[in-house]
């Protein structure tokens, strides 16, 4: 597959990371210059190009734009009718960036995490989920939502990974502090809490660590009264 990318910041360096090893031609633009050479400089099918020289290098473009300076960048673009575009802007809605690139038509809208690059990442998406699972389906799982609504919640929700991995962090020092070796606590903290969560409900999980009188339930129990519970319910509303 011909692939094209224009706005070459973190996620989008990340995605290409992710599939560069799977036979495709990839163009990226020479905006954020840095990650473009990096990408260029470790795998031989990704070469650089202006933001026009993408777009005729390419069949499938991801747009890893800024929303706020899209419309003046793909403005002065030439696209052609029979291409296909993926977007990773969360301030602009499918509809939105669709109207961007006539006649090419977005056709899906995604928003990938860091960890993209590697695989094992959930992606949650609206449009086309066979493109998508096309490109990035074989190494991680795709969430296809059913328009900018949902899009707009999942993005709030998903705003929970922070919280998670300060918590994570700050038990890390915690720990830290009366054992040997930091680092390996850290990394054991990580593990578990990836581990259960990864096939296990949450709700199931809560249960299964129900056990009365329990380091878990006891820490749950306290984290609850000290309003835990009810703050992250808060800052989720603040969000929307």
């Amino acid at each position: 597959m011909r692939i094209g990318v224009i706005g070459c910041g973190t996620i989008a360096s990340a995605a290409i990371h992710g599939i560069a090893q799977d036979g495709h031609q990839i163009t990226v633009s020479e905006r954020s210059s840095r990650n473009a050479s990096m990408l260029a400089d470790t795998y031989d099918n990704v070469r650089i190009a202006d933001n026009q020289g993408v777009v005729d290098a390419s069949d499938v473009i991801f747009l890893g734009l800024m929303a706020e300076v899209a419309q003046e960048i793909l403005g002065a673009l030439k696209f052609r009718d029979d291409q296909r575009l993926i977007t990773f802007m969360a301030a602009a809605t499918l509809e939105e960036a669709d109207a961007m690139v006539r006649p090419a038509r977005v056709v899906a809208i995604m928003m990938p995490f860091p960890g993209i690059s590697k695989g094992g990442t959930p992606i949650m998406m609206q449009g086309d989920a066979a493109l998508v699972h096309e490109i990035f389906g074989n190494r991680n799982s795709i969430f296809p939502l059913k328009d900018a609504h949902e899009i707009a919640a999942y993005l709030c929700a998903q705003a929970v990974l922070s919280p998670v991995a300060k918590m994570v962090n700050d038990a890390a020092e915690w720990l830290g502090e009366r054992v040997s070796d930091k680092a390996k606590g850290e990394a054991f903290l990580r593990a578990l809490v990836a581990s259960n969560l990864s096939d296990t409900a949450s709700a199931d999980l809560i249960e299964a660590l129900n056990t009365p009188g329990g380091y878990n339930q006891r820490l749950r129990i306290h984290m609850e009264a000290s309003g835990m519970g009810d703050a992250l319910v808060r800052g989720l509303n603040e969000l929307e």
